[in-house]
């Protein structure tokens, strides 16, 4: 056990120490001032804080004289370490798990980890705090009565498409996270799936100097952020309206991306299946396309 304590203001506060178990540990998301007096009480005082990056998870501990050990547990490496973690909650350790930012097992590592310690009966407190969800939903200005988030959408335009489309009907606001180099992209994508014309709302650099929400249609967005952008980026999308579907242009757009990743037969089925069409009117629009590339 490391000698425990913090630092808030120089003004040193020695933590009591938690029970034994595994804490998740929600953490700043850009301002460093976003962390709970109990987040700080259970980093201080754990015997080991598992961190998405160590580096990362270092200026936290730098601003608040915290000295832990840290290990990093991230995608890559989180299921090989499972069985030794679980063997250090069962003989009482005290070990907080942190990402880089936010909430864990919010589009974070971590999960592997909990549901294996909730399965040998091991007690997991979490311990609330910022998330770039609840900031952007909060802030943005769509309904907030009903919502669904969906995470990092796929990199590529025809996956993204494709998972994209069976939400255009889905009536609550919808939240996305997405990297700055591939925003533009992704609201391209969502303007096809959706509508041009469907409602949206682009959180950036939340809680940072220079956070700023902007509202627009998909389309507008799309043409907005068709350069590059810098920061983290959270899309909200407005629920459809009662009735709304995806129109022919949204369903030929499918196609056109379905197509560059699928043979014509497969794009065909898979579009024909999806949208309950005709296949000779989807597979004469595939021809068309063809025809133009």
């Amino acid at each position: 056990m490391t000698s425990s304590h913090y630092a808030i203001a120089s003004q040193t506060i020695a933590p009591v120490r938690p029970a034994p178990g595994l804490y998740l540990v929600a953490t700043p998301i850009g301002n460093l001032r976003d962390i709970t007096l109990r987040a700080l009480d259970i980093l201080a005082s754990a015997d080991l804080v598992l961190c998405e990056d160590t580096r990362h998870t270092a200026r936290l501990f730098d601003a608040y004289a915290i000295r832990t050990p840290r290990s990093p547990l991230h995608e890559h490496n989180e299921r090989a370490r499972v069985a030794d973690i679980l063997s250090r909650l069962e003989a009482g350790a005290v070990i907080a798990l942190v990402s880089d930012a936010g909430t864990p097992l919010l589009s974070d590592p971590g999960f592997p980890l909990v549901r294996a310690a909730r399965e040998k009966g091991l007690p997991v407190f979490p311990v609330p705090g910022p998330s770039a969800l609840l900031a952007a939903l909060a802030g943005a200005g769509l309904p907030t009565d009903a919502f669904s988030f969906f995470g990092f959408l796929p990199p590529k335009t025809g996956q993204r498409v494709n998972a994209l489309s069976p939400l255009a009907a889905h009536p609550e606001t919808l939240v996305f996270y997405e990297s700055p180099r591939r925003l533009g992209a992704a609201l391209a994508d969502m303007a096809k799936a959706f509508g041009t014309g469907r409602q949206g709302v682009v959180a950036l650099e939340l809680t940072k100097k220079f956070e700023r929400f902007i509202p627009g249609t998909l389309g507008e967005l799309a043409d907005r952020f068709s350069g590059e952008t810098k920061g983290e980026a959270v899309i909200l999308v407005a629920g459809a309206a009662k009735g709304e579907t995806a129109g022919a242009t949204d369903w030929r757009a499918e196609l056109e991306a379905a197509l560059k990743d699928n043979p014509l037969r497969v794009a065909v089925d898979e579009i024909t299946a999806r949208h309950a069409l005709k296949r000779k009117e989807v597979y004469d629009a595939a021809l068309a396309l063809k025809a133009r590339t």
